[in-house]
This record gives structure tokens, C-alpha cells and sequence, in this order.
């Protein structure tokens, strides 16, 4: 795949603006329902040209949030470098267009100062995010993981000076327990950064942010909810119906291990997938339509290794509300 000459944005890329946005929270930002997740298939070890596709289509429909993290990749750092090197090429005239989002907290360079939630890595790795992406400032900027050893204070605070300094206009953090996050919506509120997003795990098979306050909590006081994983690496498609491909992540035991799909659990998806049938659905379409319709949730963060995989699972903006 080799795309030629200068990208020019549909001009249609709004169209369907009124089924595709939703507001982050209590605030000012509207997001697509669908958000576009650089986790995997943006590193270096995947073709660039087939990045420019994948993002060209996503903006070309309206998904103008793209969400990365500093150990993207793999290498690490190397998503981010991905998107510096599309901002140069493609995107720079549509800057004010995107919502870019980046995050800190999981090992990124080696030391002491290269993890979790200290004012020292969280500023320096921001730093060098922004220069990988070729950016001034980032729309979002994550605490990736709660961290039980650093005092929340200085995390917090750090994420607010980084706002006062221009390096990022919104906050949001991901996966901190609920207590701490009551803490941190307090601490950022008091200094006038109020939490823009939550970002955690939510899919028809892990309800943890519902059972254990976390979404009440956040529609309740203006917070943004983003779902990650929404397809559960894959097994809330019908990848792995009729038994398991060859070149799959459960079959190179790759975050999804064969332990996971256990007869009990092949019973539940192959249900499902009849359910979605009679919708006129795939079972990834109602898995995800199935996030987008639980109180609270903003956006969902789907990865995509082609256009036409990404192609389908926006269908699920429009879909059907489910009766459960």
C-alpha cells in the first residue's frame, strides 16, 4: 500500500456529526462515539503506509480523537513517532481538527525515574511525547496507572502544572481504584483542572467499572468514561467461534491465553454472535454498541489493522439499542 501525493480530508468528514459525537462529561469537548487506539498496529514493526490508511479513513469519517501512550508501540515510543511523522506529513493542516490524547505510567526507560506516578517521570516523559509526535501540546494527557507509593498530591499536581504550562488542555486518568479517583476529582477541581475522562476496561464480559462505582460515580459528577479492550482482545468477535486460527493472539499466547476461552464461556459468544445475527449485526458491531449505550460511557477505543476492519465496527453508532 503506497498512497500517493497530498492528503486532502473528505470534506464530508462532519456528516454525520449528530449521531457520532458525544460530550466528555461536564465539559466543553464533544468526542466520537468511536475513538481510534494506537496500542498496537502503529509501532515500527508495522508498515507506515497502512497507518497513513488507517488514519486517513478514521479522520475522512469524523473520528478525530486518536489516543496513544508513551510505550506504545512496539518499540516503545515508536506509536508516538508514528504520529509525529503523520503530523508532518498529513495532518498538520487539521491540527485544531484532532484530539489527541497521550498517557504516562507504565515502564518507559530504564531507572528509577522511568515509571509510575512521580512529578519527575510524568513531566519528562510528556516531554519527550511531545517532541516523537511533533507537537506543541497534547488535547489529553493520562495518568496511565495509579501508583500506590507516590502521594496522589504530587501526581496531581504535576498533571495540573503541565496543564498551566500549555503542555496538555485536558486531564484524565486511567484505571486508579475508586477512592482515588474521588481524590483526584476533588484535588483537580480545586485548582481548576477538572477531570475530563476516565478511562478504564469495559465489555460484555468485564463489568468491574459498573459493579464497582466507578461509571455511576463518573456520570454523577461530569467525568467522561472511555471503555479500552471493548472486544476483549478479540474474543467478543467471531474470531475464535469455530476454534483457534494459527496466526491469532490466543494462539501465539499473546495477551489472550488459551485458558480464556473455556466451553462455558464458547457457549455465552456463540449465543451472542445468533443474537447479533438476528440484528443483522457481527457480534464485535453489538459488542461495542452493547458499551456505548451503559450510562455514562462516552466513547469506545477500538484498534483497527485495516480500513475495513475499522469500516465495520463504526456501524455500531447507528445500531439498534439492545434490551439489556
Amino acid at each position: 500500500m503506497d498512497i500517493k501525493g497530498i492528503y486532502h480530508a473528505d470534506a464530508n468528514r462532519y456528516s454525520d456529526a449528530e449521531a457520532l459525537y458525544k460530550r466528555g462529561g461536564k465539559s466543553g469537548i464533544l468526542l466520537p462515539k468511536i475513538s481510534l487506539g494506537f496500542w498496537h498496529n502503529f509501532g515500527e514493526v508495522d508498515p507506515y503506509e497502512r497507518s497513513r490508511a488507517i488514519t486517513h479513513y478514521a479522520f475522512d469519517h469524523g473520528i478525530t480523537h486518536f489516543d496513544l501512550a508513551n510505550n506504545y508501540g512496539p518499540p516503545y515510543g515508536s506509536a508516538e513517532e508514528t504520529m509525529g511523522r503523520l503530523m508532518k506529513d498529513d495532518f498538520k493542516p487539521y491540527r485544531d481538527e484532532l484530539f489527541i490524547s497521550t498517557k504516562a505510567g507504565y515502564d518507559m526507560w530504564e531507572g528509577p525515574y522511568g515509571n509510575w506516578g512521580s512529578r519527575k517521570y510524568l513531566m519528562a516523559s510528556l516531554n519527550q511525547s511531545l517532541k516523537r509526535m511533533n507537537l506543541e501540546y497534547v488535547d489529553l494527557f493520562y495518568s496511565h496507572r495509579y501508583d500506590p507509593n507516590t502521594p496522589l498530591e504530587e501526581t496531581l499536581q504535576a498533571m495540573v502544572d503541565i496543564v498551566k504550562q500549555g503542555k496538555a488542555l485536558y486531564l484524565g486518568i486511567s484505571r486508579w481504584p475508586l477512592e482515588a479517583l474521588k481524590f483526584a476529582d476533588q484535588y483537580l477541581k480545586e485548582r481548576d483542572c477538572p477531570l475530563l475522562i476516565f478511562q478504564d476496561r469495559l465489555n460484555m464480559l468485564d463489568h468491574a467499572p459498573q459493579e464497582n462505582g466507578t461509571l455511576d460515580y463518573c456520570a454523577e459528577n461530569g467525568i467522561g468514561f472511555i471503555s479500552f479492550s471493548p472486544l476483549a482482545q478479540g474474543l467478543l468477535t467471531d474470531r475464535y467461534l469455530n476454534g483457534i486460527p494459527a496466526d491469532s493472539r490466543m494462539a501465539k499466547e499473546h495477551f489472550l491465553k488459551h485458558s480464556a476461552l473455556t466451553p462455558e464461556l464458547l457457549e455465552q459468544l456463540k449465543k451472542w454472535n445468533a443474537e447479533a445475527g438476528e440484528r443483522d449485526e457481527t457480534l464485535a458491531e453489538m459488542a461495542l454498541a452493547w458499551i456505548l449505550q451503559q450510562k455514562g460511557v462516552t466513547s469506545v477505543l477500538v484498534g483497527a489493522s485495516s480500513t475495513a476492519q475499522l469500516e465495520k465496527n463504526m456501524k455500531c453508532v447507528h445500531a439498534k439499542t439492545l434490551n439489556s
